[in-house]
Parts: structure tokens; sequence; C-alpha cells
């Protein structure tokens, strides 16, 4: 962006002359996809790994806060299974007040290489105690450290405070490396709704969605 387009009309007009879907894209037929959404987001995510995308595990959450405000943030898939989408957090942080406020969420994958998109909304709940226990205990040391502070998203006034604490719980793991964070969890979003966008350099994008019903899994294709 040149100097001096900062202005709204700039900025705009810039924009637009950036590039989108700029690489050969994957086709996809929605009328070959499986029954499951679980087992196409699995072969897209495969896919993606193949082809080098980066971070392809990586998510935006979104959820909404008591006043009905929302907010997201990029997370990391921690699996995916018949029971639905999981990823962790920290009980006492704003997402984890949040999904006591209104335990619903969405998660958005994008993997732009391919020019795909899959977003899935329903119900969250946390996991058990010993799930959540073997989630923490498979964090790196310093993860660990970080979450049991119970500071997250807090005003930091002095980082000089920060690396002393860090450095006295690091301490703490070292004597005693099966110590938990019971405020850790990990969380499942049981799928309602599960959409796959197919990019096409027309714009004449591909969207099937799969919604539950009562039998299973229903299908229906979606104006791009």
């Amino acid at each position: 962006m040149t100097a001096g387009s900062e202005h709204v009309g700039g900025a705009r007009q810039w924009l637009r002359g950036l590039e989108v879907f700029a690489g050969p894209l994957p086709g996809f037929d929605p009328e070959q996809a499986p029954d499951d959404p679980v087992r196409l987001f699995l072969s897209w995510l495969v896919e993606a790994v193949a082809d080098g995308v980066r971070d392809p595990h990586a998510m935006t959450l979104s959820t909404v806060d008591s006043a009905g405000d929302p907010d997201a943030r990029v997370l990391i898939l921690k699996g995916v299974g018949p029971a639905g989408w999981q990823f962790a957090g920290h009980a006492f942080s704003p997402k984890g007040g949040q999904l006591v406020c209104h335990p619903r969420a969405a998660l958005t994958f994008y993997w732009p290489e391919h020019g795909r998109q899959v977003r899935i909304r329903g119900p969250v709940t946390p996991g058990s105690a010993e799930d959540n226990a073997a989630d923490f205990l498979a964090r790196s040391p310093a993860a660990r450290a970080e979450s049991l502070l119970g500071r997250q998203s807090q005003y930091l006034m002095d980082p000089a405070e920060r690396a002393h604490a860090l450095e006295k719980t690091l301490a703490l793991i070292e004597r005693e490396p099966s110590l938990v964070d019971s405020a850790w969890t990990l969380y499942t979003l049981a799928p309602a709704e599960v959409e796959f966008w197919q990019a096409a350099k027309s714009r004449l994008h591909t969207r099937l969605r799969y919604e539950r019903a009562a039998a299973g899994w229903e299908r229906f294709r979606l104006w791009s």
C-alpha cells in the first residue's frame, strides 16, 4: 500500500487489486460427497497436509459473550470424530466464560491454497476430568506453566512480572511433572451444521451443507 493511500478510498482500491485464488484449485463434486461430514472434512484436511498448506489444523472459534457480543480467536484442532470437533482452553479464559453463558459455538477452517472453507456450528460440552488432564499433560512445559498462572487475557502491566511468575511455575512443573490445571478443559463441538465451500475463479463457488436430522445427516446444495 503506497504512502498517502491509507484513506478509505485508497484502501478500497488497493484491496480490490489484491489477487485471490491465484493458484490451481482442486475440484469438488458434491454428488460424490460421503454421507458423513467428518469423512469429507478429514479428506480435505489430509489433502491440505499433503500439499503443504501451512497450519492446516488451525481454525477460528467464534463464541458469544453474556451481552450478546461476538468474539473470535484462532485455535488448533485437537481431535475430530463421531462425537464432533475438539479444542481446548482455560475455563477461566474469555472463551471459557462465554461457553458457560452460551454453550454453542462456530468453527471456521480456511485453506487458501485450495480455496476451501469449512464452517461448523453446534453445541459445546466440556470433557471429563480424565480427558482434560490428558490434554493438559500433552502440552509443552511452557504452555502448562502459562495455563497454571490462570491469567489469560488479563492486563499485563510488567513483562518482568510474567517472566518471574513463569520461572517459578516451570520449576514447580519440573518438581511435579504430573501436576494438572483443573481449569484446563477439552471441549467438544457436536455439529448441527457443517458447510463445505470450494472456491472457483469464476466466483461461482460450490457450497454443500450437511444438516443433522433425526435419521442422520441431510445434504443441501447452496447458492454461491
